[in-house]
């Protein structure tokens, strides 16, 4: 790595000139194994002209380079080229908090999840509300929900309040119930579920919408404080090789914010943002029409909403009873009547609708919404989405091509997942659960993402598990149900120009061919020819956007 890392303190100065100069600047980077789509065909080359922020052309090895000395040459030094990789579905927010809370991800028992948010607490001291995310209970021996209990032992006076790693379910000790106002008297709330013990008092669980009860009495960020977690979020997506990211559901106070940034040049990466619907303000935000910044590192053409919740919390909607919890379908989170409201008023204010679905009802009720829609508002051309298409019914998987409607999904939920998914929908409706292949083959357009901090925002683990639908560990050995598998370079489109296109963006980036812009990575090993095992391990070296260096290893 001697070589590398000459490479990028030339790379860093050169880069840094363009910020002090004026007037045009080309460079070429050159002995690059270098890969992109040129519509349908993958494409290689071995060198890469770019002037200012767009992609002048591209060069293969039988092809004369140019001499100018006017240009910055820049040596590869033989490793991989690719363009930039874009999560279309991601939340920003979420993250930065993930990296400045209690870390629970990968605990083991209830007792290592306590034990996390115990040192978290010692090490902020002046915290008043400890707060974390990332516990699994299906990762644990029991598989059982945590209770208030665990966490009262250590925490008899400060609240606490844990959301688990697909946020759609929240673990609050006594005290956070208390300032909450939660007794036995309280009831769940429409969309979501106030788990209890066996004398029928709060357990300290709460699913979907019931987490709102005990959120209201968190106080809200602070701007600054929003500003700092989302600063350090893209900071770290670009050290994935991430250089879009599509932000699934943020309110008005943060799309302004990301105007703020974005005003101060301080954006590193590309953002597409989701309003959220219903949160505050929302129909005048709407009413304002879509947003697409000069400089196209803040984009704003598209709304998110949650039809259901989800596989691991048992809050995803079933068109029948869960395998594992008889009498129990799961819960749709608005009426229809409500979410015709939120599809009809984005629709016709020019908006892509971009609706989370996860089970099988969810699906279903989501896809005759829009068709009628589509049909009424004429809005077939916004290519409205279904955020993660996780588990649908086989009669509805060529719904999709034929509303033009894109599955936005995300590999890695299906290897996190293949240890309960089963459990959860039997056999039989497995068969419609992450069911890449099937879709590939009704002509479905599958926008990759990871949904972070649910998953790790690495594209790379993301592209592994939709090659070898194994995790880490290569396990099962052949694959979990690997029909459903996508090839090398069905995985490449998913993360590039399919994601782009999810995006209305795939004019301008996705793929590195003339006049595009600069977006592009430089990673250690070679995607398409390394073992397919070792996917995941890629290390990305840097990331450009708009032809400017914002990573380097």
């Amino acid at each position: 790595m001697k070589n590398t890392s000459k490479l990028f303190s030339y790379v860093a100065f050169s880069f840094s000139l363009i910020t002090q100069l004026a007037f045009a600047e080309t460079t070429l980077i050159t002995n690059v194994q270098g890969y992109t789509l040129d519509g349908d065909k993958l494409k290689q080359f071995s060198a890469i002209q770019f002037t200012d922020d767009k992609i002048d052309r591209t060069y293969n090895d039988a092809q004369k380079l140019p001499q100018s000395t006017e240009i910055k040459i820049i040596d590869g030094q033989g490793k991989t080229l690719l363009p930039g990789l874009i999560d279309a579905h991601g939340h920003i927010l979420s993250y930065g908090l993930s990296l400045l809370q209690a870390n629970l991800s990968g605990t083991l028992s209830e007792d290592s999840a306590v034990n996390a948010a115990v040192n978290y607490a010692q090490a902020n001291p002046d915290i008043t509300w400890i707060q974390g995310r990332g516990w699994n209970q299906v990762q644990w021996e029991n598989k059982q929900f945590p209770t208030a209990k665990s966490l009262d032992k250590y925490f008899p006076d400060s609240p606490v309040w844990l959301r688990r790693v697909d946020g759609h379910a929240g673990w609050a000790n006594t005290k956070a119930m208390e300032l909450a106002g939660i007794t036995s008297a309280t009831a769940s709330p429409v969309g979501g579920e106030i788990i209890r013990d066996e004398d029928n008092k709060p357990s300290g669980i709460f699913i979907d919408n019931a987490m709102d009860l005990i959120i209201k009495s968190i106080a809200p960020l602070t701007k600054q404080e929003q500003k700092i977690a989302l600063i350090k979020a893209l900071n770290k997506l670009a050290s994935f090789g991430l250089t879009s990211v599509h932000d699934a559901g943020i309110f008005t106070d943060n799309l302004q914010l990301f105007k703020e940034i974005n005003a101060d040049n301080s954006l590193p990466i590309r953002i597409n943002a989701m309003l959220y619907l219903p949160s505050i303000n929302w129909q005048s935000t709407i009413k304002q029409g879509p947003f697409a910044s000069s400089n196209d590192m803040l984009n704003f053409n598209s709304v998110k909403i949650q039809a259901d919740g989800a596989l691991g919390s048992r809050g995803a909607s079933l068109l029948d009873d869960y395998s594992d919890h008889a009498g129990h379908k799961g819960l749709l989170l608005h009426s229809k009547e409500a979410l015709n409201l939120y599809m009809s008023t984005a629709m016709n204010a020019g908006f892509q609708v971009n609706t989370h679905a996860i089970g099988d009802n969810a699906n279903k009720v989501i896809l005759d919404l829009y068709q009628a829609q589509i049909k009424a508002t004429n809005s077939r051309a916004l290519r409205h989405r279904i955020e993660h298409a996780q588990i649908l019914a086989i009669s509805d998987i060529p719904r999709f091509a034929q509303l033009n409607v894109i599955a936005s999904m995300q590999a890695t939920h299906a290897t996190s997942d293949k240890n309960m998914a089963v459990n959860r929908i039997g056999e039989k409706r497995i068969l419609g659960a992450y069911a890449w292949r099937k879709l590939i083959n009704a002509q479905a357009v599958i926008a990759a993402g990871s949904d972070f901090p649910v998953e790790s925002p690495n594209p790379f683990f993301g592209l592994h598990a939709a090659v070898t639908r194994q995790d880490h560990q290569n396990q099962p050995e052949a694959g979990w149900y690997n029909e459903e598998s996508m090839t090398r370079l069905e995985a490449f489109r998913s993360f590039t120009l399919d994601a782009a296109f999810a995006g209305h963006q795939e004019k301008i980036i996705g793929s590195l061919v003339s006049g595009k812009k600069a977006d592009f990575i430089l990673v250690e090993n070679n995607y398409f020819s390394e073992k397919k095992e070792n996917i995941w391990k890629n290390r990305v070296l840097a990331t450009w956007v708009n032809g400017k260096m914002v990573y380097q290893q």
